[in-house]
């Protein structure tokens, strides 16, 4: 593996091949520059008009993490169109690991080969194959994860990476004279996300960071990224506490009443944080068209919210709070603020039912001061849950370009994150965008938890939430066990034991559980807790799922997970499935076991000592 970088300054010659318009690798920018130095931290590279390219790396655990920084000591303004977080040479792979994503579909594996992706090598070398992807917008996990894996099966050899980056981001798998590939990633170039950056005399830009693994299976490659990955975890928040979230309690219509109520079933039952989701605002009756003026319902809760989070905590919880705070909706006095809102071709950018609040601009982070961090503060309340409910698409203005200003303006809503913990420092921020979409490492980096997906009530629950383990720590991963009236023991059992694929959160119909349902909750509860170290610090040693299709799941799953000398096994049986019994390390014993496997979407767990 040799880590470079690459770069394309407007003006410079494309690199020819029949390849302009597909990359902008190996431009004459690249011919220009000469290795100065190198140390084990940095290679410096400098071209004849003093531009320097520098390659930054570290080791980060079993992981390096690297990025590119660019001095402009020329006498002239130079405009970039492409610039690399991370460009590895040589890489040999014949199969290529990447991971989809769609809203309440996250992460699906797809696996192709070389010859699937029409990358072998022409006969002469004379034309560049090339796969390109990632995403365009202000969703970073749309369509695809910013990762990418490569597989050599001759050598049982695995390279993998993740790119840093919550706005639009490329990679690109290329060849040419070789059958060794060109690995690259970064910001979306000007071609794929319209993105130029211009630098004055004396200026410097540094790109986005990426962190690369190596290893002999793809779980091992997946564990060194995501143990790579440094969140900053709330104080509150470091032991696995479970969450009541009653959003499909309500359906977005909470009140002191039903806060009331709900507080009262779930007194001593060991929960720890207890959110109110949307809808506690004032204004239209849809709660996802009046987001952005932030005014409490006082019908709903008479007073203000202050005396819901006293009796949150009354109860032996921690309130939470639900805000959409970048984004406006259409029945908001806040839709026709048009001077604070973000702007594509000089006019407010319009996206559905939604508008975005500008982050760059001073007026729009002091108001968000005021409507956010206020409300929270004087409320008592301790988690509060980031939504983001649509995508800006390809760019806006405010910048050098229209992927200029989308980066610049994603870069000031991660500022605002940070501002929330600084002014609340004990803060559970969960990080939810419809789900799954902002699911990227340099979100995570700033949260507690995040929503694992928007797939609240189907049966493709677990296959999302083990597909989640190869890209964020499952400590952080936000599981959603909505219990019915009507569940049956096996229902009950297949939702709850999806929790221990992460973090646990309940919703649904719990004042109207039997006590015969509470009680195998309750167990479930139980089981968690004695998993959760297993959760939190182990490492996921082997997954198997037969099932294609998410609609119609086929087949089983099973997880194992190792921490230590013990393991937590975990076991989904879809349709058509069959009865299995996991095959347990030799000489293991089990200690714990909770639900029953003895029929089609049913599920079981288990946790062994060694």
């Amino acid at each position: 593996m040799h880590l470079y970088a690459e770069m394309k300054l407007t003006g410079d010659g494309y690199a020819g091949g029949f390849s302009c318009g597909l990359t902008m690798y190996q431009s004459r920018t690249m011919e220009g520059f000469a290795k100065k130095s190198e140390s084990p931290e940095a290679v410096r590279y400098e071209n004849g008009d003093g531009v320097v390219l520098t390659v930054h790396k570290r080791q980060d655990g079993e992981a390096i993490r690297t990025w590119t920084e660019v001095e402009n000591n020329s006498l002239k303004e130079i405009a970039m169109e492409l610039l690399t977080s991370f460009a590895l040479k040589d890489v040999r792979a014949d199969r290529i690991h990447r991971l989809q994503s769609f809203w309440s579909a996250e992460g699906k594996l797809r696996t192709e080969t070389i010859e699937d992706l029409h990358l072998e090598k022409s006969w002469s070398g004379a034309g560049v194959r090339v796969e390109k992807f990632g995403n365009v917008g202000s969703m970073p996990v749309r369509k695809y994860f910013p990762f990418l894996a490569l597989e050599d099966s001759l050598s049982g050899k695995f390279l993998a990476v993740q790119l840093y980056c919550a706005s639009s981001w490329q990679m690109e798998i290329l060849c040419r004279e070789s059958e060794l590939f060109t690995v690259t990633g970064g910001i979306a170039d000007r071609d794929f996300g319209q993105w130029l950056k211009k630098l004055a005399p004396g200026e410097r830009f540094v790109s986005p960071e990426a962190v690369i693994a190596e290893g002999t299976s793809l779980s091992q490659v997946c564990d060194r990224l995501v143990r790579a990955q440094h969140p900053k975890i709330s104080p509150a928040d470091g032991d696995m506490g479970i969450a009541f979230n009653e959003f499909c309690t309500t359906w977005g219509n909470p009140s002191f009443e039903n806060i009331k109520k709900i507080c009262d079933k779930l007194e001593g039952k060991g929960i720890r944080y207890l959110v109110i989701d949307c809808g506690w605002y004032g204004g239209a009756k849809d709660w996802s068209r009046n987001i952005g003026d932030w005014e409490v319902n006082e019908e709903s809760f008479p007073g203000g919210l202050k005396q819901a989070a006293d009796y949150i905590r009354s109860k032996g919880m921690i309130p939470g709070l639900w805000f959409e705070m970048e984004n406006v909706a259409d029945q908001s006095r806040s839709f026709q603020n048009t001077e604070h809102l973000v702007k594509k071709d000089g006019v407010a950018l319009t996206v559905g039912n939604r508008r975005f609040w500008d982050m760059e601009d001073a007026w729009v982070t002091d108001y968000l001061e005021k409507k956010v961090i206020r409300t929270l503060k004087e409320g008592g309340f301790g988690y509060v849950k980031v939504d983001y409910n649509e995508t800006m698409g390809m760019g806006c203005d405010g910048g050098d370009s229209p992927g200029d200003g989308l980066y610049r303006k994603v870069a000031a809503s991660r500022r605002f994150f940070e501002r929330i913990r600084q002014e609340i420092p004990d803060i559970v921020i969960e990080n939810c965008s419809s789900g799954g979409h902002r699911l990227e490492p340099s979100m995570m980096e700033l949260v507690s938890q995040a929503s694992f997906s928007d797939a609240h009530e189907t049966t493709s629950i677990p296959i999302i939430a083990a597909n989640l383990h190869a890209v964020i720590r499952p400590e952080q991963s936000h599981i959603w066990a909505v219990l019915r009236a009507d569940d049956s023991e096996e229902r009950i059992f297949y939702s709850i034991v999806s929790t221990f694929l992460g973090r646990m959160c309940l919703s649904g119909d719990i004042y109207d559980l039997s006590d015969e349902q509470w009680r195998l909750v309750e167990e479930g509860m139980a089981f968690y807790r004695k998993a959760a170290d297993i959760i939190k610090y182990g490492a996921t040693v082997y997954r198997s799922c037969s099932t294609a299709s998410y609609n119609h799941p086929q087949g089983e799953q099973v997880l194992i997970r190792e921490w230590k000398n013990r393991g937590l096994v975990i076991l989904h049986r879809f349709e058509n499935s069959e009865d299995i019994l996991p095959a347990f390390p030799e000489g293991s014993r089990i200690l714990f076991e909770y639900g029953r496997a003895d029929r089609d979407f049913s599920a079981k767990a288990w946790i062994y000592e060694r």
